[in-house]
Protein backbone atom coordinates (compact mmCIF):
# COMPACT_ATOMS: atom_id res chain seq x y z
CA UNK A 1 0.00 0.00 0.00
CA UNK A 2 0.79 3.40 -1.13
CA UNK A 3 2.62 5.03 2.37
CA UNK A 4 0.17 7.55 3.72
CA UNK A 5 1.62 10.58 5.33
CA UNK A 6 -0.18 10.61 8.75
CA UNK A 7 -0.86 12.69 11.92
CA UNK A 8 0.66 10.79 15.12
CA UNK A 9 -1.60 11.42 18.39
CA UNK A 10 0.02 12.53 21.39
CA UNK A 11 -1.38 12.03 25.01
CA UNK A 12 -2.94 15.28 24.57
CA UNK A 13 -5.60 14.30 21.81
CA UNK A 14 -3.61 16.20 19.70
CA UNK A 15 -1.51 15.75 16.69
CA UNK A 16 2.44 16.57 16.12
CA UNK A 17 1.19 19.76 14.03
CA UNK A 18 -1.29 21.05 16.90
CA UNK A 19 -4.53 20.13 15.00
CA UNK A 20 -7.05 18.45 16.99
CA UNK A 21 -6.94 14.60 16.55
CA UNK A 22 -9.81 12.23 16.42
CA UNK A 23 -8.67 8.97 18.02
CA UNK A 24 -11.98 6.50 18.12
CA UNK A 25 -10.16 3.94 16.13
CA UNK A 26 -12.10 1.70 13.83
CA UNK A 27 -15.12 4.05 14.93
CA UNK A 28 -18.28 5.11 12.86
CA UNK A 29 -17.37 8.76 13.86
CA UNK A 30 -14.01 9.15 13.01
CA UNK A 31 -13.38 12.36 11.82
CA UNK A 32 -10.58 13.77 9.14
CA UNK A 33 -8.81 16.90 10.57
CA UNK A 34 -8.92 19.76 7.86
CA UNK A 35 -5.24 19.96 8.24
CA UNK A 36 -5.06 16.30 7.02
CA UNK A 37 -7.20 16.73 4.09
CA UNK A 38 -5.57 19.98 3.20
CA UNK A 39 -2.03 18.37 3.22
CA UNK A 40 -3.55 15.44 1.06
CA UNK A 41 -4.58 17.45 -2.03
CA UNK A 42 -0.29 17.90 -2.55
CA UNK A 43 0.33 14.34 -2.88
CA UNK A 44 1.93 13.85 -6.26
CA UNK A 45 -0.16 10.75 -7.62
CA UNK A 46 -3.46 12.46 -6.83
CA UNK A 47 -2.58 16.17 -6.97
CA UNK A 48 -5.57 18.10 -8.81
CA UNK A 49 -4.54 21.07 -10.97
CA UNK A 50 -4.60 24.63 -10.01
CA UNK A 51 -6.43 26.83 -12.69
CA UNK A 52 -9.54 28.68 -11.45
CA UNK A 53 -10.36 31.88 -10.49
CA UNK A 54 -13.65 33.31 -8.97
CA UNK A 55 -14.87 34.17 -12.89
CA UNK A 56 -14.68 30.75 -13.87
CA UNK A 57 -16.60 29.64 -10.47
CA UNK A 58 -19.25 32.10 -11.20
CA UNK A 59 -19.39 30.28 -14.47
CA UNK A 60 -19.67 27.17 -13.55
CA UNK A 61 -22.70 28.52 -10.91
CA UNK A 62 -24.64 30.44 -13.89
CA UNK A 63 -24.24 27.36 -16.02
CA UNK A 64 -25.64 24.69 -13.87
CA UNK A 65 -28.38 26.78 -12.82
CA UNK A 66 -29.87 28.36 -15.89
CA UNK A 67 -31.56 25.23 -18.43
CA UNK A 68 -34.66 24.63 -19.89
CA UNK A 69 -35.82 25.07 -16.35
CA UNK A 70 -36.31 28.96 -17.22
CA UNK A 71 -37.92 28.32 -20.27
CA UNK A 72 -40.73 25.84 -19.12
CA UNK A 73 -40.91 26.09 -15.27
CA UNK A 74 -41.59 29.57 -14.99
CA UNK A 75 -44.85 29.13 -17.69
CA UNK A 76 -45.98 26.60 -16.05
CA UNK A 77 -45.63 27.53 -12.45
CA UNK A 78 -47.04 30.51 -13.31
CA UNK A 79 -50.41 28.86 -15.15
CA UNK A 80 -51.00 26.60 -12.81
CA UNK A 81 -49.69 27.45 -8.98
CA UNK A 82 -49.01 30.91 -8.14
CA UNK A 83 -50.20 33.30 -11.29
CA UNK A 84 -48.43 36.71 -11.67
CA UNK A 85 -46.88 36.32 -7.97
CA UNK A 86 -44.56 33.12 -9.50
CA UNK A 87 -41.95 36.30 -9.49
CA UNK A 88 -41.97 36.54 -5.82
CA UNK A 89 -41.66 32.91 -5.65
CA UNK A 90 -38.64 33.13 -7.71
CA UNK A 91 -37.50 35.69 -4.88
CA UNK A 92 -38.41 33.77 -1.61
CA UNK A 93 -36.82 30.17 -3.19
CA UNK A 94 -33.88 32.60 -3.86
CA UNK A 95 -33.78 33.26 0.08
CA UNK A 96 -34.35 30.01 1.29
CA UNK A 97 -31.48 28.71 -1.18
CA UNK A 98 -29.33 32.24 0.14
CA UNK A 99 -29.27 30.70 3.44
CA UNK A 100 -27.64 27.45 2.31
CA UNK A 101 -25.38 29.22 -0.11
CA UNK A 102 -23.93 31.46 2.90
CA UNK A 103 -22.72 27.93 4.86
CA UNK A 104 -21.38 26.12 1.47
CA UNK A 105 -19.16 29.53 1.31
CA UNK A 106 -18.23 29.11 4.82
CA UNK A 107 -17.42 25.77 4.27
CA UNK A 108 -15.55 25.86 0.94
CA UNK A 109 -13.37 28.75 1.85
CA UNK A 110 -12.85 26.93 4.86
CA UNK A 111 -11.80 23.16 3.61
CA UNK A 112 -10.59 23.82 0.21
CA UNK A 113 -10.62 20.12 -0.45
CA UNK A 114 -12.33 18.58 -3.24
CA UNK A 115 -15.76 16.65 -2.90
CA UNK A 116 -18.05 19.71 -1.91
CA UNK A 117 -20.53 18.04 1.28
CA UNK A 118 -18.56 14.73 1.59
CA UNK A 119 -15.58 16.86 2.43
CA UNK A 120 -17.68 19.14 4.98
CA UNK A 121 -19.02 16.29 6.83
CA UNK A 122 -16.28 14.38 6.92
CA UNK A 123 -14.54 17.01 9.14
CA UNK A 124 -17.58 17.51 11.27
CA UNK A 125 -19.68 14.65 11.54
CA UNK A 126 -17.40 11.44 10.80
CA UNK A 127 -16.50 8.64 8.28
CA UNK A 128 -20.07 7.37 8.48
CA UNK A 129 -22.23 10.49 7.83
CA UNK A 130 -19.52 11.40 5.21
CA UNK A 131 -20.01 8.34 3.47
CA UNK A 132 -23.35 8.74 3.82
CA UNK A 133 -23.76 11.62 2.46
CA UNK A 134 -21.07 11.12 -0.78
CA UNK A 135 -23.08 8.54 -1.68
CA UNK A 136 -26.08 10.39 -1.74
CA UNK A 137 -24.40 12.77 -3.79
CA UNK A 138 -23.04 10.17 -6.24
CA UNK A 139 -26.94 9.24 -6.82
CA UNK A 140 -27.20 13.19 -7.46
CA UNK A 141 -25.29 14.22 -9.82
CA UNK A 142 -25.43 10.61 -11.34
CA UNK A 143 -29.11 10.87 -11.67
CA UNK A 144 -29.06 14.70 -12.42
CA UNK A 145 -26.33 14.22 -15.35
CA UNK A 146 -28.38 11.17 -16.88
CA UNK A 147 -31.85 13.44 -16.78
CA UNK A 148 -30.38 16.55 -18.07
CA UNK A 149 -28.64 14.69 -21.27
CA UNK A 150 -32.12 13.25 -22.20
CA UNK A 151 -33.39 16.43 -22.32
CA UNK A 152 -30.98 17.46 -24.20
CA UNK A 153 -31.02 15.36 -26.29
CA UNK A 154 -34.77 16.19 -26.76
CA UNK A 155 -34.11 19.76 -27.89
CA UNK A 156 -31.91 19.12 -30.37
CA UNK A 157 -34.49 17.23 -32.01
CA UNK A 158 -36.28 20.44 -31.97
CA UNK A 159 -33.45 22.70 -33.22
CA UNK A 160 -32.94 19.99 -36.00
CA UNK A 161 -36.38 19.87 -37.03
CA UNK A 162 -36.59 16.04 -36.57
CA UNK A 163 -37.54 13.40 -34.28
CA UNK A 164 -36.15 12.91 -30.97
CA UNK A 165 -32.99 11.22 -31.70
CA UNK A 166 -33.90 7.56 -30.77
CA UNK A 167 -32.96 4.90 -32.76
CA UNK A 168 -34.47 1.17 -31.80
CA UNK A 169 -31.49 -1.37 -32.60
CA UNK A 170 -32.63 -5.57 -31.54
CA UNK A 171 -35.90 -3.82 -29.75
CA UNK A 172 -34.01 -1.84 -27.65
CA UNK A 173 -34.27 2.32 -27.74
CA UNK A 174 -31.63 3.68 -27.97
CA UNK A 175 -30.68 7.86 -27.01
CA UNK A 176 -27.90 8.51 -29.22
CA UNK A 177 -28.40 12.36 -28.57
CA UNK A 178 -27.56 11.59 -24.89
CA UNK A 179 -24.82 9.95 -25.52
CA UNK A 180 -23.04 11.80 -27.68
CA UNK A 181 -23.44 14.94 -25.48
CA UNK A 182 -22.28 12.66 -22.35
CA UNK A 183 -18.81 11.63 -24.53
CA UNK A 184 -18.11 14.82 -26.04
CA UNK A 185 -18.15 16.59 -22.34
CA UNK A 186 -16.51 13.71 -20.84
CA UNK A 187 -13.74 13.99 -23.20
CA UNK A 188 -13.25 18.14 -22.53
CA UNK A 189 -13.29 17.56 -19.03
CA UNK A 190 -10.23 14.70 -19.46
CA UNK A 191 -8.51 17.56 -21.63
CA UNK A 192 -8.25 20.00 -18.76
CA UNK A 193 -10.81 21.74 -16.34
CA UNK A 194 -9.26 25.39 -17.54
CA UNK A 195 -10.30 24.38 -21.05
CA UNK A 196 -14.16 23.03 -19.65
CA UNK A 197 -14.53 26.09 -17.81
CA UNK A 198 -13.80 28.48 -21.47
CA UNK A 199 -16.05 26.37 -23.22
CA UNK A 200 -18.61 26.95 -20.57
CA UNK A 201 -18.16 30.56 -20.32
CA UNK A 202 -18.86 30.50 -24.21
CA UNK A 203 -21.54 28.47 -24.21
CA UNK A 204 -22.84 29.98 -21.12
CA UNK A 205 -22.96 33.60 -23.03
CA UNK A 206 -25.07 31.63 -25.15
CA UNK A 207 -27.71 31.00 -23.67
CA UNK A 208 -27.92 34.10 -20.98
CA UNK A 209 -28.40 36.02 -24.37
CA UNK A 210 -30.92 34.01 -25.15
CA UNK A 211 -32.93 34.91 -22.14
CA UNK A 212 -31.70 38.28 -22.33
CA UNK A 213 -32.84 38.79 -26.02
CA UNK A 214 -36.65 37.40 -24.61
CA UNK A 215 -36.65 39.74 -21.94
CA UNK A 216 -35.64 42.91 -24.26
CA UNK A 217 -38.13 41.54 -26.76
CA UNK A 218 -40.95 40.65 -24.22
CA UNK A 219 -40.77 44.02 -22.61
CA UNK A 220 -42.50 45.64 -25.31
CA UNK A 221 -45.86 43.71 -25.20
CA UNK A 222 -45.94 44.05 -21.74
CA UNK A 223 -49.61 44.99 -20.71
CA UNK A 224 -50.33 46.14 -16.96
CA UNK A 225 -53.69 44.46 -16.43
CA UNK A 226 -52.28 41.03 -16.66
CA UNK A 227 -50.53 41.85 -13.21
CA UNK A 228 -53.74 41.97 -11.84
CA UNK A 229 -54.56 40.46 -9.21
CA UNK A 230 -51.08 39.57 -8.62
CA UNK A 231 -51.68 36.89 -6.23
CA UNK A 232 -54.99 35.29 -7.47
CA UNK A 233 -57.71 34.01 -5.17
CA UNK A 234 -57.19 30.41 -3.66
CA UNK A 235 -58.50 27.72 -5.39
CA UNK A 236 -58.38 23.95 -4.78
CA UNK A 237 -55.56 21.50 -6.25
CA UNK A 238 -56.19 18.63 -7.60
CA UNK A 239 -55.23 15.94 -4.73
CA UNK A 240 -52.19 13.38 -5.16
CA UNK A 241 -53.27 10.24 -3.51
CA UNK A 242 -51.62 7.14 -2.76
CA UNK A 243 -47.10 7.25 -3.00
CA UNK A 244 -47.69 9.92 -5.37
CA UNK A 245 -48.81 12.34 -2.64
CA UNK A 246 -46.28 14.83 -0.51
CA UNK A 247 -44.63 13.18 1.96
CA UNK A 248 -46.27 16.47 4.10
CA UNK A 249 -49.87 15.32 2.89
CA UNK A 250 -49.52 11.67 3.57
CA UNK A 251 -48.87 12.07 7.22
CA UNK A 252 -51.15 15.41 7.99
CA UNK A 253 -53.78 14.73 5.51
CA UNK A 254 -53.56 18.57 4.57
CA UNK A 255 -54.95 19.34 0.73
CA UNK A 256 -53.42 22.02 -0.74
CA UNK A 257 -54.47 24.62 -2.74
CA UNK A 258 -53.54 26.48 -6.08
CA UNK A 259 -52.89 30.39 -6.15
CA UNK A 260 -53.34 32.52 -3.24
CA UNK A 261 -50.72 32.76 -0.02
CA UNK A 262 -50.51 28.91 -0.12
CA UNK A 263 -50.28 28.56 -3.49
CA UNK A 264 -47.26 31.33 -3.54
CA UNK A 265 -45.72 28.74 -1.00
CA UNK A 266 -45.96 25.79 -2.89
CA UNK A 267 -45.12 27.72 -5.91
CA UNK A 268 -41.61 28.61 -4.05
CA UNK A 269 -41.07 25.17 -3.46
CA UNK A 270 -41.43 23.95 -6.99
CA UNK A 271 -38.97 27.14 -8.32
CA UNK A 272 -36.02 26.09 -5.42
CA UNK A 273 -34.95 23.13 -7.94
CA UNK A 274 -34.59 26.08 -10.34
CA UNK A 275 -31.41 27.01 -8.40
CA UNK A 276 -29.89 24.28 -7.39
CA UNK A 277 -26.40 24.37 -8.68
CA UNK A 278 -24.17 26.58 -6.68
CA UNK A 279 -23.33 23.57 -4.47
CA UNK A 280 -21.37 21.75 -7.75
CA UNK A 281 -19.32 25.09 -7.45
CA UNK A 282 -17.64 23.90 -4.06
CA UNK A 283 -16.37 20.84 -5.86
CA UNK A 284 -13.70 22.71 -7.55
CA UNK A 285 -12.47 23.77 -4.44
CA UNK A 286 -9.51 22.10 -4.72
CA UNK A 287 -8.96 23.28 -8.66
CA UNK A 288 -9.13 27.17 -7.65
CA UNK A 289 -6.08 29.43 -7.60
CA UNK A 290 -7.23 31.53 -3.97
CA UNK A 291 -10.26 29.32 -2.60
CA UNK A 292 -10.85 31.66 0.31
CA UNK A 293 -11.61 34.55 -1.58
CA UNK A 294 -12.66 33.09 -4.91
CA UNK A 295 -15.19 30.47 -4.00
CA UNK A 296 -17.52 32.93 -1.76
CA UNK A 297 -17.44 34.96 -4.79
CA UNK A 298 -18.21 32.35 -7.17
CA UNK A 299 -21.27 30.40 -4.97
CA UNK A 300 -23.17 33.67 -4.10
CA UNK A 301 -21.99 35.59 -7.25
CA UNK A 302 -24.24 32.85 -9.51
CA UNK A 303 -26.81 32.66 -7.10
CA UNK A 304 -27.31 36.56 -7.35
CA UNK A 305 -26.65 36.76 -11.21
CA UNK A 306 -29.87 33.46 -11.65
CA UNK A 307 -32.11 35.03 -9.64
CA UNK A 308 -32.06 38.22 -11.28
CA UNK A 309 -32.54 36.61 -14.52
CA UNK A 310 -35.18 34.18 -13.56
CA UNK A 311 -37.23 37.26 -11.85
CA UNK A 312 -36.33 39.43 -14.80
CA UNK A 313 -38.22 36.61 -17.18
CA UNK A 314 -40.86 36.14 -14.39
CA UNK A 315 -42.11 39.29 -14.67
CA UNK A 316 -41.73 39.64 -18.77
CA UNK A 317 -43.79 36.62 -19.12
CA UNK A 318 -46.77 36.98 -16.74
CA UNK A 319 -46.98 40.85 -18.15
CA UNK A 320 -47.35 39.25 -21.61
CA UNK A 321 -49.87 37.19 -21.25
CA UNK A 322 -52.72 36.53 -18.20
CA UNK A 323 -51.25 33.75 -16.27
CA UNK A 324 -54.35 32.34 -17.33
CA UNK A 325 -53.62 31.06 -20.29
CA UNK A 326 -50.59 29.49 -19.51
CA UNK A 327 -52.63 26.97 -17.44
CA UNK A 328 -51.81 23.32 -18.63
CA UNK A 329 -48.75 20.94 -18.74
CA UNK A 330 -47.78 22.00 -22.14
CA UNK A 331 -47.03 25.98 -21.73
CA UNK A 332 -43.62 27.14 -22.27
CA UNK A 333 -42.38 30.96 -22.25
CA UNK A 334 -43.44 30.30 -26.32
CA UNK A 335 -46.83 30.23 -25.39
CA UNK A 336 -46.38 33.76 -24.00
CA UNK A 337 -44.89 34.53 -27.28
CA UNK A 338 -47.38 33.08 -29.82
CA UNK A 339 -49.77 34.46 -28.37
CA UNK A 340 -48.59 37.47 -29.06
CA UNK A 341 -47.89 36.60 -32.77
CA UNK A 342 -43.90 36.24 -32.43
CA UNK A 343 -43.91 33.09 -33.71
CA UNK A 344 -39.73 33.06 -34.28
CA UNK A 345 -39.66 32.61 -30.26
CA UNK A 346 -39.78 28.72 -30.16
CA UNK A 347 -36.91 28.13 -32.64
CA UNK A 348 -35.18 30.77 -30.33
CA UNK A 349 -35.97 29.48 -26.93
CA UNK A 350 -35.23 25.80 -28.21
CA UNK A 351 -31.60 26.78 -29.54
CA UNK A 352 -31.31 28.37 -25.69
CA UNK A 353 -32.79 25.53 -23.68
CA UNK A 354 -30.14 23.28 -26.32
CA UNK A 355 -27.27 25.43 -25.51
CA UNK A 356 -28.23 26.07 -21.77
CA UNK A 357 -28.36 21.83 -21.24
CA UNK A 358 -25.41 21.79 -22.66
CA UNK A 359 -23.55 23.42 -19.82
CA UNK A 360 -25.82 21.51 -17.26
CA UNK A 361 -24.47 18.29 -18.24
CA UNK A 362 -20.83 19.29 -18.18
CA UNK A 363 -21.13 20.70 -14.95
CA UNK A 364 -22.97 17.68 -13.24
CA UNK A 365 -20.56 15.57 -14.57
CA UNK A 366 -17.44 17.42 -13.36
CA UNK A 367 -19.34 17.53 -9.69
CA UNK A 368 -19.64 13.88 -9.66
CA UNK A 369 -16.25 12.69 -10.69
CA UNK A 370 -14.72 15.37 -7.76
CA UNK A 371 -16.93 14.02 -5.00
CA UNK A 372 -16.09 9.89 -6.51
CA UNK A 373 -12.23 11.48 -6.37
CA UNK A 374 -12.09 12.69 -2.84
CA UNK A 375 -14.23 9.56 -1.73
CA UNK A 376 -11.73 6.91 -3.61
CA UNK A 377 -8.61 9.02 -2.40
CA UNK A 378 -9.66 8.48 0.95
CA UNK A 379 -10.32 4.69 0.44
CA UNK A 380 -14.16 4.48 0.50
CA UNK A 381 -14.06 4.03 -2.97
CA UNK A 382 -11.04 2.10 -4.78
CA UNK A 383 -8.03 4.43 -4.22
CA UNK A 384 -6.60 3.51 -8.06
CA UNK A 385 -9.09 5.49 -9.48
CA UNK A 386 -8.03 8.62 -7.59
CA UNK A 387 -5.10 9.01 -9.71
CA UNK A 388 -4.98 11.96 -11.55
CA UNK A 389 -3.16 12.17 -15.52
CA UNK A 390 -0.59 14.61 -17.04
CA UNK A 391 -3.16 17.20 -17.07
CA UNK A 392 -4.07 16.82 -13.55
CA UNK A 393 -7.48 15.61 -14.18
CA UNK A 394 -9.07 12.89 -12.34
CA UNK A 395 -9.22 10.78 -16.05
CA UNK A 396 -10.08 7.08 -14.45
CA UNK A 397 -12.54 8.60 -12.31
CA UNK A 398 -14.21 10.93 -15.05
CA UNK A 399 -13.63 7.70 -17.44
CA UNK A 400 -16.38 6.00 -14.88
CA UNK A 401 -18.56 8.33 -14.55
CA UNK A 402 -18.91 8.86 -18.22
CA UNK A 403 -19.97 5.40 -18.84
CA UNK A 404 -22.33 5.10 -16.00
CA UNK A 405 -24.34 8.50 -16.84
CA UNK A 406 -24.28 7.48 -20.53
CA UNK A 407 -25.50 3.88 -19.75
CA UNK A 408 -28.25 5.73 -17.87
CA UNK A 409 -29.34 8.06 -20.24
CA UNK A 410 -29.26 6.53 -23.49
CA UNK A 411 -30.84 3.03 -22.20
CA UNK A 412 -33.24 4.04 -19.25
CA UNK A 413 -36.01 6.10 -19.63
CA UNK A 414 -35.57 8.19 -16.27
CA UNK A 415 -37.75 10.92 -16.40
CA UNK A 416 -39.68 9.52 -13.33
CA UNK A 417 -36.72 9.34 -11.11
CA UNK A 418 -35.91 13.28 -11.40
CA UNK A 419 -37.13 14.20 -7.53
CA UNK A 420 -34.53 11.39 -6.46
CA UNK A 421 -32.23 14.37 -7.78
CA UNK A 422 -33.88 17.02 -5.15
CA UNK A 423 -34.12 14.70 -1.98
CA UNK A 424 -30.52 14.30 -2.30
CA UNK A 425 -29.54 17.74 -2.69
CA UNK A 426 -31.55 19.33 -0.29
CA UNK A 427 -30.04 16.39 2.23
CA UNK A 428 -27.04 17.78 1.10
CA UNK A 429 -27.34 21.58 1.90
CA UNK A 430 -28.98 19.75 5.51
CA UNK A 431 -26.02 18.33 6.87
CA UNK A 432 -23.81 21.64 5.31
CA UNK A 433 -26.01 23.70 7.69
CA UNK A 434 -25.88 21.94 10.22
CA UNK A 435 -21.79 21.63 9.94
CA UNK A 436 -21.05 25.29 9.70
CA UNK A 437 -22.64 25.69 13.73
CA UNK A 438 -20.40 22.01 14.99
CA UNK A 439 -17.58 23.67 13.30
CA UNK A 440 -17.81 26.56 14.67
CA UNK A 441 -17.68 25.20 18.09
CA UNK A 442 -15.25 22.22 17.71
CA UNK A 443 -12.65 24.40 16.03
CA UNK A 444 -13.32 28.02 16.52
CA UNK A 445 -9.21 28.54 15.41
CA UNK A 446 -9.55 27.91 11.63
CA UNK A 447 -8.95 30.71 9.62
CA UNK A 448 -12.13 30.97 7.35
CA UNK A 449 -12.21 32.68 4.30
CA UNK A 450 -15.85 33.81 4.69
CA UNK A 451 -17.61 33.57 7.86
CA UNK A 452 -21.41 32.99 7.63
CA UNK A 453 -23.10 35.85 9.03
CA UNK A 454 -25.55 35.47 12.15
CA UNK A 455 -24.77 31.72 13.12
CA UNK A 456 -26.59 29.86 14.65
CA UNK A 457 -29.58 31.62 13.39
CA UNK A 458 -28.97 31.73 9.21
CA UNK A 459 -27.60 27.62 9.29
CA UNK A 460 -31.21 26.72 11.42
CA UNK A 461 -33.47 28.54 9.04
CA UNK A 462 -31.88 27.12 6.03
CA UNK A 463 -32.46 23.59 7.53
CA UNK A 464 -36.06 24.36 8.18
CA UNK A 465 -36.41 25.61 4.41
CA UNK A 466 -34.91 22.40 3.05
CA UNK A 467 -36.80 20.57 5.66
CA UNK A 468 -39.72 21.89 4.66
CA UNK A 469 -39.04 21.70 0.69
CA UNK A 470 -37.84 17.79 1.68
CA UNK A 471 -41.17 17.31 3.18
CA UNK A 472 -43.34 18.91 0.12
CA UNK A 473 -41.78 15.63 -2.24
CA UNK A 474 -43.64 12.66 -2.82
CA UNK A 475 -43.70 9.65 -0.42
CA UNK A 476 -42.20 7.31 -3.83
CA UNK A 477 -39.63 9.95 -3.98
CA UNK A 478 -38.75 9.00 -0.06
CA UNK A 479 -39.05 5.48 -0.07
CA UNK A 480 -36.70 5.31 -3.15
CA UNK A 481 -34.02 7.73 -1.50
CA UNK A 482 -34.61 5.56 1.86
CA UNK A 483 -33.89 2.03 -0.35
CA UNK A 484 -30.50 3.61 -2.10
CA UNK A 485 -29.55 4.68 1.46
CA UNK A 486 -29.98 1.58 3.06
CA UNK A 487 -27.59 -0.07 -0.10
CA UNK A 488 -24.87 2.26 1.13
CA UNK A 489 -24.74 1.31 4.60
CA UNK A 490 -24.33 -2.57 3.26
CA UNK A 491 -21.76 -0.87 0.79
CA UNK A 492 -19.77 1.14 3.66
CA UNK A 493 -19.85 -2.21 5.85
CA UNK A 494 -18.85 -4.44 3.39
CA UNK A 495 -16.10 -2.32 1.50
CA UNK A 496 -15.32 1.29 2.94
CA UNK A 497 -14.95 1.25 6.38
CA UNK A 498 -12.52 -1.74 6.10
CA UNK A 499 -10.35 0.04 3.51
CA UNK A 500 -10.49 3.80 4.89
CA UNK A 501 -7.68 5.54 4.93
CA UNK A 502 -8.07 7.17 7.84
CA UNK A 503 -9.12 3.49 9.59
CA UNK A 504 -5.84 2.35 8.41
CA UNK A 505 -3.91 4.84 9.53
CA UNK A 506 -5.21 4.83 13.09
CA UNK A 507 -4.89 1.32 12.88
CA UNK A 508 -1.04 1.65 12.41
CA UNK A 509 -1.42 -0.17 9.08
CA UNK A 510 -0.28 2.41 7.39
Amino acid sequence: ARTRRSTPVTSHGKGATGEPVNDSGQGLRRTKSIEQSIRDTDEPDTKLKKTLNSWDLTVFGVAVAVGAGIFTLTARTAGNVAGPAVSLAFVFAAVACGLAALCYAEFASTVPVAGSAYTFSYATFGEFVAWIIGWDLILEFALAAAVVAKGWSLYLGEVLGTASPVVSVGGLDVDWGALLIVVVLSVLLVTGVKISSRVSLIITAIKVAVVLLIVVVGAFYIKAANYSPYIPPAQPAETETGLTQSLFSFVTGAEGSNFGWYGLLAAASLVFFAFIGFDIVATTAEETVDPQRSLPRGILGSLAIVTVLYVAVTLILTGMVNYTELAGDSSTLATAFELNGITWAQKIISFGALAGLTTVVMVLLLGQSRVLFAMSRDGLMPRALAKTGSRGTPVRITVVVAVVVAVLATFFPIGTLEEMVNIGTLFAFVLVSIGVVVLRRTRPDLKRGFRTPLVPLVPILAVVACLWLMLNLSVETWLRFVVWMALGVIVYFAYSRRHSVLGRQQAGLE
